[in-house]
């Protein structure tokens, strides 16, 4: 088995070295540019264009849960022992606003080919959802985790990858807590491990009574600075979640998400009995992103944010990485770079190895030899992984940033 803890000096583009925080390293992907304003905006501003792209290959299905209904859509069967790349999009979002950006990138394209792709839209958030009857009651964060191993055996699935973004990374982290052994490996986009307080849940109140909810959500997905500076990005925004979701649904889906609690998970040897993700994780945040303070503890506030999630994780099996000028939603401004490292983490479980990687595996190349004999005896975890492609690799926790 292969392991990923070298240092690893990269001279095109590409710049890993060692951090401030155990395990902490850097890399720089600064080639790409962001969506900013005027920048292929107005393509998402197209509903047509944004929601229904590269669409014809999906198989929608409504599956029966021990907590309702449970739309999901599908390209692809089962390969083999391979795992299914299943997604859980954010609150205000749906598969469709959330993930066809980043699954229509031509470069993912190469890597879905490989994988059965599985998106699941949380009750009611789908397009063209009915609304809930008044009483009803949308279940919680647990019991949304609890709804996904009906979708696993619904469709003969042994194992999953989990790609989640916000309240989509949450109700994944819970689903692999409450069933590690359907979950082989979790890319974490902006997740906050914490629950509300008493002072959010105020603010949160107060919001709703001065905001309309699309304005709220955006405050969520998106920071001040993004609010203002990425105008056409964020009014796309304001107007697909406004006309596209149930606005009476998409409430009970944020009043849920506001009342979660914090996500129970300690790093191993840190408790008696600590629980944490057993299988290998990418987190991944926007620099600009809402949650980034969630996720990794900034130098700043260390001391305050020790109980953040980056440290809450096992850092042999764990990789951070900040992107540079991507905000709140890293998979629609930098799907690339996003592309580029979900493949990069693919390859370290054990699949895909001769898989281009384009700039990440040419500035790679010349290095990792060198590099081996420095870090060669770090910790090695078990992934799943079709033994035609070889064993999988260890991820230890990275920064990307720019």
């Amino acid at each position: 088995m292969k392991v990923l803890g070298h240092k690893i000096e990269l001279l095109t583009g590409l710049l890993l070295h060692d951090g401030t925080m155990a395990g902490l390293q850097e890399l720089r992907f600064p080639e790409e540019k962001p969506l900013l304003r005027g920048q292929d905006a107005t393509e998402l501003e197209n509903s047509d264009t944004f929601l229904l792209a590269v669409d014809t290959d999906w198989k929608e299905h409504d599956i029966e849960t021990p907590y309702g209904l449970l739309h999901v859509v599908i390209r692809g069967s089962p390969k083999g022992n391979r795992p299914a790349i299943l997604t859980y999009h954010d609150v205000g979002l749906n598969h469709k606003l959330c993930f066809n950006t980043f699954f229509n990138f031509e470069d993912m394209q190469e890597i879905t080919k490989h994988f059965v792709v599985c998106h699941v839209d949380a009750p009611g958030q789908q397009v063209g959802a009915s609304q809930f009857p008044q009483g009803y009651q949308f279940p919680s964060m647990e019991q949304l985790a609890a709804m996904l191993p009906s979708v696993v055996q619904h469709f003969g699935f042994k194992y999953v990858i989990g790609i989640g973004v916000g309240a989509g990374a949450y109700v994944l982290a819970k689903f692999a807590l409450i069933f590690p052994d359907l979950v082989e490996g979790l890319v974490l986009i902006n997740i906050d491990p914490n629950g509300k307080g008493w002072i959010d849940w105020a603010a949160t109140k107060l919001s709703s009574l001065t905001s309309t909810l699309p304005d709220t959500v955006l405050s969520h997905l998106f920071r001040q600075e993004e609010l203002v500076s990425n105008t056409e990005l964020v009014q796309s925004y304001r107007q697909q979640i406004g006309n596209v979701v149930n606005q009476a649904n998409l409430q009970l889906f944020w009043n849920m998400y506001n009342s979660r609690r914090d996500l129970d998970i300690n790093r191993p040897g840190t408790v008696p009995n600590a629980k944490t993700l057993r299988c290998p994780v990418m987190l991944v945040v926007g620099d600009n992103a809402p949650a980034e303070e969630g996720v990794v503890p900034v130098p700043e506030t260390a001391p305050i944010l020790q109980v953040e999630c980056n440290s809450k994780l096992d850092p042999t099996t764990t990789t951070f990485l900040k992107m540079a000028d991507s905000g709140g939603l890293p998979q629609v401004t930098q799907p690339g770079k996003l592309t580029e490292a979900f493949k990069y983490f693919l390859q370290g479980m054990g699949y895909m190895p001769s898989a281009s990687m384009t700039r990440l595996a040419r500035s790679r190349t010349s290095s990792l030899t060198s590099a081996s004999s420095v870090d060669g005896s770090r910790p090695q975890a078990c992934t799943h992984s079709d033994s035609s492609e070889g064993l999988g690799q260890v991820n230890h926790t990275m920064e990307v940033s720019c």
